[in-house]
Order: C-alpha cells, then sequence, then structure tokens
C-alpha cells in the first residue's frame, strides 16, 4: 500500500479516536480504519508497517475484529499469507455489530428475565423505574437548584407531548428510563 495521504491519516486517527470513546481499543479502530480506505485486502505486516504499530498488536486487533465479524480473510493468489478486509458499506458494518452488541450483550440477559416475572395468575405489578425514588448524590440525582431545566426529567408517562416534571430535592422522582417494567 502507498503512504498513506494527510487525509487518510487524519480519517484513520479521528476513527481510532471514536473507538475509544465506545470502547473499542484505538489500535483496533485504526486497524479498522485502514481496511476501510484500502482498496486491497492487506496482509498483518503490512497492516503492521502502514500504522507503525507492533505485529503482535495488529494480529490481536485483526482476531478483536474477525471477532465482531467485520473484517474477514482473505487469499490473495501466490502469496500464502493471510490478507484482511472488511465491508465497503458503512451501513454493512452498522447492522453486523448492532447484531453482534445484540448477540454479546441483550441475549446473554433474556433467559434472566424471567426469575423477575410474577408468577402466571399472580398479577402483582413490578413497579417501573421512574417510580423509584433517586437517592441523593446518585448519579441521577439532581445537582443545581430546584425548577432549572438541568434538573428536570421527561414525563415518560406521557411521550406524545413534550412536558417536564421538575424533580423535587426530598421526594420521590420520576426516572427516565422508557421501559414499563410491569410487563415482564
Amino acid at each position: 500500500m502507498p503512504a498513506l495521504t494527510p487525509v487518510a491519516q487524519k480519517f484513520i486517527l479521528h476513527w481510532g479516536e471514536m473507538g475509544t470513546r465506545w470502547g473499542i481499543n484505538r489500535t483496533v479502530a485504526q486497524v479498522h480504519a485502514l481496511l476501510f480506505l484500502s482498496p486491497v485486502p492487506l496482509h498483518a505486516e503490512e497492516i503492521s508497517k502502514t500504522l507503525s504499530v507492533a505485529r503482535s498488536n495488529v494480529s490481536n486487533s485483526l482476531r478483536e475484529l474477525q471477532g465482531w465479524r467485520i473484517v474477514r480473510v482473505v487469499h490473495v493468489l501466490g502469496d500464502r499469507r493471510d490478507h484482511f478486509e472488511t465491508f465497503k458499506d458503512v451501513w454493512e458494518i452498522f447492522r453486523t455489530v448492532s447484531e453482534e452488541r445484540k448477540r454479546r450483550e441483550i441475549d446473554p440477559t433474556l433467559p434472566g428475565r424471567r426469575l423477575y416475572a410474577p408468577a402466571p395468575g399472580n398479577h402483582a405489578r413490578v413497579p417501573a423505574c421512574h417510580e423509584r425514588p433517586l437517592r441523593r448524590g446518585s448519579a441521577h440525582a439532581p445537582g443545581r437548584g430546584e425548577g432549572t431545566r438541568e434538573n428536570a426529567w421527561p414525563n415518560t408517562r406521557n411521550d406524545a407531548q413534550d412536558s417536564w416534571q421538575v424533580v423535587k430535592r426530598n421526594g420521590p422522582a420520576p426516572v427516565f428510563c422508557g421501559h414499563d417494567f410491569s410487563l415482564l
């Protein structure tokens, strides 16, 4: 691969920064960005040389990207090394990452929800999260004076209106969560 243009360098660096904000290792995101920009599949040594990253770090990054199913191995005629490529369609990348996150983060929690569901025939209502009081000093507790926009929470009972309910300092407060757990 020829030397990177300044625009490509900025894109790769920016993609690495965005990756850290999404909880992905910076090098993993940079390897993905390089493969996204590359018109041909690249082998690990070429990726390592282009990004000035250790070969072992590139191998680990490629393994991680393969685990997310957004990078695949390609064989090139006349070369015994594994070459790697990624989707060039942003929507395909988004769809694959969304499916993988669902598989890793949401699907494992679904069997456990039955543990908290009321027994059949027992219609006891599980309180929704916006009906539970906030503890003072919690991450969701108001930090500024009453009546300000900073300590107002959306009224989740009436999503059709853009109404706001002011949180009172010592009383029960609604918490925006968007789910009613009474349906479990």
